[in-house]
């Protein structure tokens, strides 16, 4: 099964995918599949309402806009460089430590929402990632194996970047970069974290149909495990934030490929959780 939420921008309703196919509605559980939701074992109410045959069929769910699977975000949490081959593209060796920078919450939009080129930007980029949504609150965790405990689920993210941005304005810090308005498409689904096994799953892009990238999460430098726990560390994680792992090799940064343009069209997506096309348009 798998977590949605369907509808116009700012309007969607939660639902859920059965293993069928059949989306089915989540009104009589939630109003919403958000921190609040997560952290009151909605995954585990929803897997049990879909069992006991208490979930009814939404009616004309293929018609519905697909938007971000998480509502209202409080923190995205980015990781960078956090595999090794896409550190070298870039001149730089694999961190020794986690590399974190922040994209402001309202980047997340739907998968296959447009995304905007921001006026004067010259360097767009694509960035296919695992995104790790959290269920429960997290500080000062003991080890990387008390990380899965607080993981609600995984989806697909792209961390859609400014590089001129973000090496000449940001001085080193990333973020300026990173924050341009439908930065982050995120989806199409939550699917639970038991369900997943999120160190061996084939992530890849293309631009206009070309490829770009073409990897597996076996390859991350910090396992998510790991991750998530070198974060409880330094800051508090809260149910419904969301953390990007880091991207593979084959992006725009490398040289190796142009950099986006309006009319562009990107697709990404992520082994068994689905995937996602952005056409580029110039910003309103």
């Amino acid at each position: 099964m798998e977590l949605m939420r369907l509808g116009a921008a700012g309007a969607e309703r939660a639902a859920l995918r059965d293993d069928e196919g059949v989306v089915r509605d989540l009104a009589s559980l939630t109003t919403d599949i958000d921190g609040a939701f997560l952290a009151d074992n909605g995954i585990g109410r929803a897997r049990d309402a879909l069992a006991a045959g208490r979930l009814p069929v939404l009616d004309g769910a293929e018609s519905l806009r697909i938007g971000a699977p998480i509502a209202r975000p409080q923190a995205v949490l980015c990781i960078g460089q956090n595999y090794a081959a896409h550190a070298a593209e870039t001149n730089d060796p694999p961190p020794s430590k986690p590399i974190l920078f922040f994209k402001h919450p309202n980047t997340v939009v739907g998968p296959n929402d447009d995304v905007h080129v921001p006026p004067h930007a010259q360097k767009v980029d694509w960035e296919v990632e695992l995104g790790i949504v959290i269920g429960r609150r997290a500080r000062y965790l003991d080890s990387p194996d008390d990380a899965a405990g607080v993981i609600a689920g995984y989806t697909v993210s792209n961390d859609v970047s400014e590089r001129s941005y973000q090496m000449d304005e940001s001085l080193g810090q990333w973020s300026k970069g990173k924050c341009c308005e439908t930065f982050n498409p995120l989806g199409p689904a939550l699917v639970p974290a038991d369900t997943v096994s999120e160190q061996n799953l084939r992530l890849w892009s293309t631009v206009n149909g070309e490829p770009r990238q073409d990897s597996s999460t076996s390859d991350m430098v910090f396992s998510v495990r790991e991750l998530v726990w070198n974060l409880s560390q330094f800051l508090v994680l809260e149910p419904g934030d969301l953390i990007n792992t880091g991207t593979p090799q084959g992006v725009a940064l490398s040289g190796r490929f142009p950099y986006l343009v309006a009319g562009d069209v990107m697709e990404l997506g992520i082994e068994g959780l689905g995937s996602q096309r952005q056409r580029l348009v110039n910003a309103p």
